[in-house]
């Protein structure tokens, strides 16, 4: 399935999902060069530039044969950062991808069951400010630099624990909404994969194909931590997405975390419970 491991990948904003990529791709030979306005969070390994894209870079970046963009949204849209990074690299680097969101679809959230299960071919309906931003960087991102778009639903993992927190402080919970996740793990997998092989797709859904309403999530790891479920938030319209994983299979084939469960099991076996 993979190809050959990028000789040189270029990290813009790398945060969690950056570390974690990115030490898969040096163990495996690749160099990774973090570019971030802070560079003290950047592992060993890891070559770190500090750069503020909101301005023009004064120097070049290194020729890169791949590139990763993990930037949130900035306030004043992707298009200034986008192309200060465009005019400081030497040229366009072969494989380009673009971190986004599955937050694109939430004009679908208030569809009444049964809801509609969103694939790749469906057009984004954003609604809110961030939504529109995240959408306006997918547009620029394939512009300069011809960039497959990932949108992540929902990522979890070690570190990224609000539902643990959720059930331990009792919080309410809207059980009816529909969600979908996608364990940090199997998102740093697909990042990997869709730089080193040939004939990647040009958009893909980072979920793990088994949507579920918020009420399951929550009454699975109440169980597993033998503490009551919260209680149900009001009012609880249920809304929410249902987003097809089969495009994310297609490019892993079984996943590590297939479904909540799993998911949660193993970063509750890592914390000892």
């Amino acid at each position: 399935m993979t190809g050959a491991v990028p000789e040189r990948t270029l990290w813009v904003g790398c945060g969690r999902l950056g570390r974690r990529t990115g030490a898969a791709l040096v163990e495996s030979g690749g160099a990774v060069i973090a570019l971030r306005r802070d560079v003290s969070a950047v592992p060993r390994g890891f070559r770190a530039m500090a750069a503020d894209l909101s301005a023009p870079l004064e120097e070049m970046l290194p020729g890169c044969e791949a590139m990763v963009i993990t930037l949130p949204p900035p306030e004043d849209g992707y298009e200034a950062p986008l192309r200060h990074l465009a005019a400081a690299l030497p040229r366009p680097p072969a494989r380009t991808i673009f971190v986004s969101s599955t937050r694109v679809f939430e004009g679908y959230a208030d569809h009444p069951d049964p809801a509609p299960v969103l694939t790749e071919d469906d057009a984004p309906q954003p609604l809110g400010g961030r939504a529109r931003l995240l959408l306006d960087g997918e547009r620029w991102a394939r512009e300069l630099f011809d960039a497959i778009v990932v949108r992540p639903a929902g990522i979890y993992g070690p570190g990224r624990d609000r539902l643990l927190r959720t059930v331990h402080e009792a919080r309410p919970v809207a059980r009816r909404r529909r969600t979908n996740r996608i364990h940090e793990v199997d998102l740093a997998r697909a990042l990997a994969v869709l730089l080193e092989i040939p004939d990647p797709p040009a958009l893909l859904h980072a979920v793990d194909g088994a949507p579920a309403r918020l009420g399951e999530v929550v009454m699975h790891i109440a169980d597993r931590l033998a503490l009551p479920v919260p209680p149900a938030a009001e009012p609880d319209p249920g809304h929410g997405t249902v987003l097809d994983g089969t495009r994310m299979t297609e490019l892993l084939g079984e996943l590590h975390h297939p479904d909540f469960r799993s998911g949660y099991d193993a970063m509750l076996a890592e914390q000892g419970r």
